[in-house]
């Protein structure tokens, strides 16, 4: 082989190492990073949680100025990547009073579980510990949940007593973690998270899709760094 096609293939070799480099930092760029890194979940005692009759949850300190609603799916990525990059802001401002959540969980991806029914089985064991009343303990169970503890699709999954572990560790009391075993809440929760999907997809003109936010009426663009800026200053 010529020295001059040994320098050309040198030459082409260097130009991609060059341009993958380039794509790698471009990528490290564009992954948001995690807002209020260090600070946890909700854990101010003032911070209540209640079980409302639709199956919603509400989580926040009385008088909270501004509820925003969440609609999630437990195996939902895009769910799991909000909690992750934004979870700890959202704990902050709801420790300080300046916001609350209502937590709107949906199951339309039941059929992607291993299991064929695990959202349904993980809202019914959110509606258990948010029954259980303490604000802190449904936050920390809701955080593991969507984190690190969420399947991914088709993946395994967790089931009833899995679910009580991951509760137990968040602090539910024993009554809880047998709601979450026996799956006492499961039949309440598929009426009620089937009835939550179609009113996000009536919110959203006929497709359902998570996570998503509202303010009101109003949908959040989530993509934007500052958004629960803007919304709880």
């Amino acid at each position: 082989m010529s020295s001059k096609t040994t320098y050309a293939l040198g030459a082409v070799a260097l130009a991609l190492i060059v341009v993958i480099v380039i794509l790698a930092i471009r990528g490290g760029h564009d992954e948001a990073s995690v807002r209020n890194d260090g600070y946890g979940s909700a854990h101010d005692p003032g911070v209540l949680v209640m079980l409302e009759p639709d199956g919603s949850i509400l989580l926040g300190r009385p008088g909270a100025p501004k509820t925003i609603d969440i609609f999630e799916d437990p195996i939902c990525p895009g769910c799991g990547n909000m909690e992750r990059i934004y979870g700890q802001e959202i704990a902050q401002k709801i420790d300080e009073g300046k916001l609350a959540v209502r937590y709107r969980l949906v199951n339309f991806l039941d059929p992607r579980s291993r299991s064929k029914d695990y959202s349904t089985r993980a809202v019914a064991a959110n509606q258990c510990v948010a029954e259980g009343g303490s604000g802190p303990v449904y936050s920390k169970f809701h955080t593991e949940l969507f984190t690190s503890k969420r399947p991914s699709e088709g993946g395994s999954d967790l089931n009833n007593d899995e679910l009580a572990a991951v509760a137990r560790v968040a602090g539910a009391p024993e009554s809880v973690l047998q709601c979450i075993s026996t799956g006492a809440k499961v039949e309440g929760a598929r009426t009620s998270a089937t009835a939550t999907t179609d009113a996000l997809g009536a919110a959203l003109n006929g497709s359902a899709a998570t996570p998503a936010v509202f303010d009101g009426k109003t949908k959040i663009d989530v993509n934007k760094e500052d958004w629960l800026q803007v919304l709880a200053p």
